[in-house]
């Protein structure tokens, strides 16, 4: 995007796309992340854990919904602290961070999945899944 002040060429702003960070520069950012959306899903907060969604997955993310999700499913609850990250995949303007997860009450491990791109130069979560 080229900026104009008075008709006079000033400089250019380059579009920020998630996917042209480093892996550990997106970790820095999804870790954070990820460990509040494990802390508030185990106590059923939905404020604090739609926090940081974007304008587009929030309206998506019904809070009704949400709530007997939370109410409902044990895998909401439960999750423990300290996922390891199993790889990301970049596409678009987006990068997905993929998440090994362990439960404190259920065997096994769980995929998490955490969609990072920008929305008016901020971080958002785009999408979000545990299964």
């Amino acid at each position: 995007m080229c900026i104009l002040r008075k008709n006079v060429f000033i400089g250019v702003i380059e579009s920020m796309n998630i996917i042209d960070k480093t892996d550990e520069e997106i970790l820095a950012i999804a870790n954070p992340m990820w460990n509040n959306l494990v802390k508030y899903s185990n106590n059923g907060n939905y404020g604090a854990f739609s926090r940081h969604f974007s304008e587009d997955f929030l309206r998506g993310a019904n809070e009704i919904e949400m709530g007997k999700q939370f109410a409902r499913s044990e895998l909401t609850k439960g999750l423990e602290k300290g996922a390891g990250c199993l790889g990301m995949i970049r596409r678009g303007q987006y990068v997905t961070v993929l998440y090994k997860q362990t439960h404190s009450k259920k065997e096994g491990e769980y995929l998490g999945r955490l969609v990072l791109g920008y929305e008016d130069d901020v971080v958002k979560i785009f999408g979000t899944t545990i299964f």
